[in-house]
């Protein structure tokens, strides 16, 4: 996976999907735009779960490798 220097893009992988990202985002930078709230997620990094309250400040390196799983209620 390569990067492009300063605050360029960055290739990860989310849920077995490489994407493009701007470089410097945290897990929630992250997951904003990809148009999820963080609270109703769970996210893995690289092997690792990633506790919400970590994920404000939690960058996502380039080549990192996210499962991110929806909460789903029901009945």
């Amino acid at each position: 996976m390569t990067t492009s220097g300063g605050q360029g893009g960055i290739q990860i992988q989310v849920n077995g999907e490489p994407r493009t990202v701007p470089g410097g985002l945290t897990v929630s930078g992250l997951l904003l735009r990809l148009g999820l709230t963080p609270g109703h997620v769970a996210v893995e990094m690289d092997g690792g779960i990633v506790p919400r309250s970590r994920q404000a400040e939690c960058p996502v390196p380039a080549g990192a490798r996210l499962e991110i799983v929806h909460f789903v209620g029901g009945g």
